[in-house]
């Protein structure tokens, strides 16, 4: 079990690492969106001799390419601090550990086979356009293969958290280790109500 918890650790450490990197190309996105509105609005007239680029459909890929980038590679990272959507006014009714069981049997039983399905379709579908060379069918438009590829590395790594979330949760629910997020075990406002009434039952 060491060992696997030591995985765990490395695939936690690599995926925090990627998520908050990637988290830089929102404001990057933001960028290219507000550049391409202001160029557009602008139009004709800008000065032709002004060297700057023009709005264009390269441009507005660009936009998409760099949310779905963030989107998929911080997948993982949103998995691992358990800020993934829940339905907190049904888990919050159970007990901790029950809901550590749900949490294992979910990983085990859907998650896992799920992204791994997922990474299984996706290879050849990365790798048929790349060997392409496969390109945007819009006029200017980017070269599609990175794109495919932003799809398949976040499930990869989704995949690998996976397998992190369910190595940490059997070690919870053996007692080997305390609770990696506590302080998201369930939804803020769910955890106030809790401390609230401990409050007023002291």
């Amino acid at each position: 079990m060491a060992g696997l918890l030591g995985l765990s650790r490395l695939i936690d450490a690599v995926n925090q690492f990627i998520g908050k990197q990637v988290s830089w190309l929102i404001l990057v996105a933001v960028l290219v969106s507000a550049y391409n509105a202001i160029i557009r609005f602008l139009g004709d007239g800008l000065p032709a001799y002004l060297p700057i680029p023009r709005a264009s459909n390269s441009l507005l890929e660009l936009q998409w390419y760099l949310y779905g980038t963030v989107f998929m590679l911080a997948s993982a990272y949103t998995l691992q601090r358990n800020e993934h959507i829940r339905i907190d006014i049904v888990s919050s009714l159970f007990s901790k550990r029950t809901r550590d069981w749900i949490d294992l049997f979910c990983h085990v039983f859907f998650l896992l086979p799920f992204v791994s399905l997922i990474v299984w379709l996706s290879w050849p579908w990365f790798k048929r356009s790349f060997i392409s060379g496969e390109i945007s069918a819009n006029a200017s438009g980017l070269i599609i293969w990175p794109a495919k590829f932003m799809v398949l590395a976040g499930f990869v790594l989704l995949t690998a958290q996976a397998i992190s979330e369910i190595v940490k949760r059997y070690a919870v629910l053996r007692g080997l280790i305390d609770e990696p997020n506590p302080q998201h075990d369930i939804h803020p406002a769910a955890e106030a109500a809790i401390e609230m009434e401990e409050k007023r039952d002291d």
